[in-house]
């Protein structure tokens, strides 16, 4: 089971469209061999905010769709943290909802689509995945067509 901790700053995202996340994540979590009692965060931000955090983190000062934080990465000189029963924290997802909706509208599919697609890939990255190059993009792209297709939620 994964333990997620929903923020909506926004107030744009449903409980029903939570729940579906949830479930979607937890397909995501199962397929992807994520040991149980993972947790992660997702939080739902405007372009404002995620402007800001783009800029502080990777230098680009513009507004994106999402950004990950993957917990289990060390940095230098931090320490790890052994113990036994300690969670497995996997880190947070930040999701712009006004860039969700203008790309669900650009794409020309639901918002849920596009929400669901942005979910799975700020998740892909928690657990590693990147798409620096041409091989990885393929592998994290068809892992997320895989995930979202198995679920049901088409383009």
């Amino acid at each position: 089971m994964l333990v997620i901790d929903f923020i909506d700053e926004v107030k744009g995202v449903t409980e029903e469209q939570q729940k579906e996340l949830e479930q979607l994540l937890l397909l995501a979590a199962k397929m992807e061999n994520v040991p149980s009692g993972a947790e992660l965060s997702l939080t739902f931000v405007d372009n404002e905010r995620i402007q800001e955090i783009n800029r502080e983190y990777r230098d680009k000062d513009r507004p994106t769709d999402v950004i990950s934080f993957a917990m289990e990465e060390m940095g230098e000189g931090e320490m790890e943290i052994i113990g036994e029963n300690m969670p497995v924290v996997l880190g947070d997802i930040i999701i712009s909802i006004p860039k969700t909706y203008e790309q669900a509208e650009e794409y020309g599919h639901s918002f849920m689509r596009e929400l669901g697609f942005l979910t799975v890939h700020g998740f892909l990255h928690l657990l590693g995945y990147d798409h620096e190059t041409v091989e990885e993009e393929k592998d994290m792209f068809d892992r997320q067509k895989e995930i979202l297709e198995a679920y049901g939620l088409k383009r």
